[in-house]
């Protein structure tokens, strides 16, 4: 239980920690989080559910909620993808003001610990619970730390958000009316038929579509992540997407199996147009970290794809490249802010030559740049390679059309690198990487590259439990 109960108790105490020592609190709290999932992760069986907090059942006439906390395989890697992204973005973060602010880091643990309540849920209220309180934090971290002209942009991400999670929260009353409690065991038991379950898919889907996000929801985006503190882009990209990654895997799919035929097709198309779209627009975009979303919804629409194949090796390889791409993400916004604290601008054709004045800086660019090219021996070649395997053996001409990415990533990422950081000198002079900075990039490089080597890694923990939830989808069926 204290893998929950620490990002709570550090959130509280953050806020009443004088300014001077709040970085030091945020890099120790966030640094004994991620030692503690790496303590509890080495004893950890794969084939076994670790339980955190043991169901205290509730009744509330006739539905009974059962408040259950555990970790399987699955939950415990993005347990531990979680606590190793704001260990990132509290090291990355350590020089900026951001950093020095006891209400940012507040705001930020509490973030974590809803996103760590919900990867542990066992029931469908517990799950919509975390799911809605990990959006108060972020929000506050977009109104008070970002730019002061954004309220617009963070009308259009409140608003969609919450018009996604009021569908969710349909969908789960909708499952009440089929068993006698939301825990997860009785919901994979529930008989619901065919039409009740695709409107229940369709409430999950709707609220995971948007805070993915996969097109045509993706609108909110690409102004957010150029509008918030880079902090804030950091953990909407590289984490709190993966909320709804995960729900799709765990909590969509396999508890309403037999609607996935009718929207299986659908989604991966329109995962398909958000390949596409998404490196079409990053390719034309100046905006450096309006590129960076935009490639970001081309990759999410490659991971969704994979997800509705809902196939074993499809699904492996969907959560190791969930794990590619925020550690990816947390990289290549880094770089963004190198960029922009230098050039004070984040238009990529006022840029150039930085390479020459910070040539570490211009190296670990680089090192991104090319593991988000997904080359071989990283994460994302794994990734990328299995999941474009997976789409062409259920349609060859989607798989093809999906392999476009790795042309068209390679255009606009080499483009971006090229314009900005390489070129002639715009500035007389550039101070290089900080020590925080190379820590950064050297955890993500380090990281990337041991699970292109070992993917099994990833694989080997998830293994069972995403056997177990292929073996859930059988017993959902009820076509009448």
């Amino acid at each position: 239980m204290e893998l929950i109960l620490l990002p709570l108790l550090a959130g509280f105490i953050s806020f009443f920690i004088p300014k001077t020592w709040s970085k030091w609190s945020a890099l120790l709290f966030g640094g004994l989080s991620l030692a503690l999932v790496i303590n509890h992760l080495i004893s950890f069986d794969p084939k076994a559910t670790m339980e955190l907090f043991a169901p205290q059942k509730v009744t509330l006439g006739e539905l009974t909620l059962t408040f259950k906390m555990a970790l399987d395989g699955m939950g415990f890697v993005m347990l531990a993808l979680s606590n190793l992204v704001f260990f990132l973005v509290a090291l990355g973060n350590f020089n900026c003001e951001e950093g020095s602010s006891p209400l940012f880091n507040g705001l930020m643990f509490l973030m974590q610990w809803g996103i760590n309540g919900l990867f542990c849920s066992q029931d469908a209220v517990l799950f919509y619970m975390f799911w809605e309180f990990a959006l108060i934090p972020i929000f506050l971290i977009l109104y008070w730390f970002g730019a002061k002209d954004n309220q617009k942009n963070l009308l259009k991400f409140f608003v969609y958000t919450l018009f996604g999670s009021l569908f969710m929260l349909l969908s789960i009353l909708a499952w009440a009316s089929f068993s006698n409690s939301l825990g997860y065991e009785d919901l994979a038991t529930a008989s619901v038929p065919l039409k009740y379950s695709c409107w229940i898919f369709s409430g999950f889907l709707l609220a995971f579509a948007v805070k993915i996000p996969l097109f045509p929801f993706h609108t909110w985006q690409a102004p957010t992540y150029s509008t918030a503190p880079m902090a804030g882009t950091m953990l909407l990209s590289a984490i709190m997407l993966k909320m709804a990654l995960f729900g799709m895997i765990k909590w969509m799919i396999p508890l309403n199996y037999n609607a996935l035929e009718t929207y299986q097709l659908p989604v991966i198309i329109l995962g398909l147009i958000g390949i596409l779209y998404g490196a079409f627009i990053a390719i034309n975009e100046t905006n450096i970290r309006k590129i960076f979303a935009y490639a970001s919804l081309s990759h999410l629409g490659l991971i969704v794809a994979g997800i509705m194949l809902f196939t074993e090796e499809s699904l492996k390889t969907s959560v190791l490249q969930m794990v590619n791409h925020s550690l990816i993400a947390v990289g290549l916004f880094l770089c963004a802010d190198f960029l922009e604290k230098r050039f004070k601008t984040s238009d990529i054709q006022a840029m150039g030559g930085l390479i020459k004045q910070a040539p570490k800086f211009g190296f670990w660019f680089a090192v991104m740049v090319l593991v988000s090219l997904s080359v071989p021996l990283t994460a994302g070649f794994i990734g990328e390679f299995f999941l474009i395997k997976s789409l062409f053996f259920y349609d060859a001409w989607i798989g093809i059309a999906a392999s476009l990415t790795l042309i068209l990533g390679a255009v606009y990422m080499i483009r971006a690198f090229q314009t900005s950081a390489m070129g002639p000198s715009v500035l007389e002079e550039s101070t290089d990487l900080t020590w925080n900075e190379w820590a950064v990039f050297g955890i993500i490089g380090v990281v990337t590259l041991y699970l292109g080597i070992q993917p099994n890694a990833v694989f080997n923990l998830i293994e069972p439990s995403i056997q177990t939830l292929l073996q859930v989808e059988g017993t959902t069926f009820n076509f009448f």
